[in-house]
């Protein structure tokens, strides 16, 4: 194992997993790990709780700590106990100055876009809903505005046209690993001059806030399919965009829809009416077309294929979306 730098890696999520999988395996010297809380309301329900940066630690005899509280002194003197060299950060919350500042060599973050676009909790989700065609990788050191240190260095990759927000997480996380150790050799060789970002104006700059889930519901009256189509694979799978679907003006349920087609074509049919073609196929109006629907899930019920979905329904005619 190289002795030279100590490392604290900073994580939680699968994501940030793949990065300290390849860290790891190429033998740097990681002294510690920090990730969240074990998650209580999966716990409640009989689930595994562990962050999976949790589940390796455990699995590689790694030390961890999961602090609830990010400025409390008990955690803050076991972080200082590891005298780490360098922090690497990919996918956590907000880092407090005191954790952050610790280190002689700094701490950096990957984020998950081309920055200084896209800061926020969401950048892969929202590049898709807003229809770009590339996106990237950004390693920068942690600074006190939040996303906005200096770059260290950035990768950037297509977006294709059918791409969902998680197609296109598969393809960054692939990609992650050798951003992280290309970012971390050039700091070790003083290879590395960070580049301040740019003073963009702020009306020029595209955010990437946190997406809730009120802001998954298709607006099915949006003037442009393009937009429709957008949300859907931006939101796909999760957080998921919905929809309420109606039987006969009386019953409802929540929708949740994973993939879609658009069809492009001028009709005449009022907004927001679903079809069931002979086919087996449910087609949604909009106002420049039809959305196609692949895979859904009805509330209460598994995810599944538009077909089996449609055989489950007990009324076929009527419906419509909100």
């Amino acid at each position: 194992m190289k002795k030279f730098p100590k490392i604290v890696f900073i994580g939680s999520n699968h994501f940030s997993l793949y990065t300290l999988k390849e860290l790891h395996a190429k033998q740097y010297n990681i002294v510690g790990i920090i990730t969240s809380p074990d998650n209580p309301f999966l716990k409640k329900k009989g689930i595994k709780a562990f962050p999976p940066v949790k589940i390796y630690a455990l699995e590689n005899n790694i030390p961890f700590l999961q602090p609830k509280n990010l400025i409390n002194h008990s955690f803050l003197e076991n972080l200082k106990s590891w005298n780490a060299d360098i922090q690497i950060v990919v996918s956590f919350k907000i880092l407090p100055k005191e954790i952050w500042n610790l280190p002689k060599m700094g701490s950096f973050n990957l984020h998950a876009s081309l920055l200084p676009q896209y800061r926020g909790a969401a950048p892969i989700n929202w590049v898709i809903i807003n229809g770009e065609n590339k996106t990237g990788l950004t390693t920068f050191f942690i600074e006190e505005k939040i996303d906005s240190g200096r770059i260290l260095l950035q990768k950037e990759i297509e977006i294709k046209k059918e791409e969902t927000a998680g197609e296109l997480e598969k393809k960054l996380k692939k990609i992650s690993g050798n951003v992280v150790i290309q970012t971390l050799e050039n700091i070790i060789k003083n290879k590395i001059k960070p580049i301040y970002q740019k003073n963009i104006d702020s009306s020029l700059l595209k955010n990437a806030p946190k997406i809730y889930t009120k802001d998954c519901r298709i607006q099915w009256e949006n003037p442009s399919i393009e937009s429709i189509y957008n949300k859907i694979r931006g939101l796909s799978p999760y957080p998921t965009a919905w929809t309420f679907l109606f039987f006969d003006k009386i019953r409802f349920v929540r929708f949740k829809i994973f993939f879609v087609k658009k069809i492009q074509e001028i009709h005449t049919f009022s907004i927001g009416l679903v079809f069931i073609t002979k086919n087996m196929e449910m087609i949604i109006s909009v106002k420049e077309g039809f959305i196609s629907i692949i895979e859904g899930q009805i509330e209460g019920k598994k995810r599944m294929h538009i077909k089996n979905l449609i055989n489950g329904l007990k009324i076929k005619e009527n419906l419509f979306v909100r």
